[in-house]
């Protein structure tokens, strides 16, 4: 098939001309380690133009980690986790990823209108991150393996390592 004259049928090009036009940079900012029902857990701020997440934000998803963390031995959770509260252009979305056995790891989405943390609900079967989120959790899947996985030393070091090891600035 040659891309240049025919495009298979599901491709959009309007629609994917028209994201690619809108596409923005998103500031990202880590707000330190933090615990969160027995799990080390690294908090980050995701702000779309215009967007803050502010203190009480970021507590609010420190609240949901919790309790979705809370369950974290029954999906085999080795202790770690990412916390992304994303203060979006359409509402707010909060994201635990935690690491889980087998090299594997558990992703939940809460997503909910702006400016109201108590609204926020797990998102529909098969949502994903979107690409600003990705782009942080693809950084925090290289931390891990780098710092955790493929470390040398006391655990505490690595650790001390993994949570040092942050993104800071613009994501695409």
């Amino acid at each position: 098939m040659d891309l240049h004259e025919e495009l298979p049928a599901a491709v959009d090009p309007e629609a994917l001309l028209a994201l690619a036009d809108t596409h923005h940079a998103r500031a990202a900012r880590p707000l330190g380690l933090r615990e969160a029902a027995g799990h080390l857990v690294k908090v980050y701020a995701l702000e779309a133009p215009g967007r803050t997440v502010s203190a009480q934000d970021a507590e609010a998803g420190l609240r949901i980690a919790a309790r979705h963390l809370e369950l974290g031995p029954l999906r085999g959770s080795l202790g770690l986790a990412v916390l992304i509260v994303h203060a979006g252009g359409d509402g707010d979305y909060v994201l635990v990823h935690s690491w889980i056995e087998g090299d594997m790891a558990d992703l939940a989405i809460f997503a909910g209108p702006v400016g109201e943390p108590d609204a926020l609900r797990p998102g529909r079967a098969g949502l994903a991150p979107c690409v600003w989120e990705a782009a942080l959790l693809a950084h925090e899947r290289d931390a891990y393996s780098r710092h955790v996985l493929d470390g040398t030393g006391p655990l505490a070091g690595r650790l001390t390592a993994w949570g040092a090891d942050t993104v800071t600035g613009d994501v695409r």
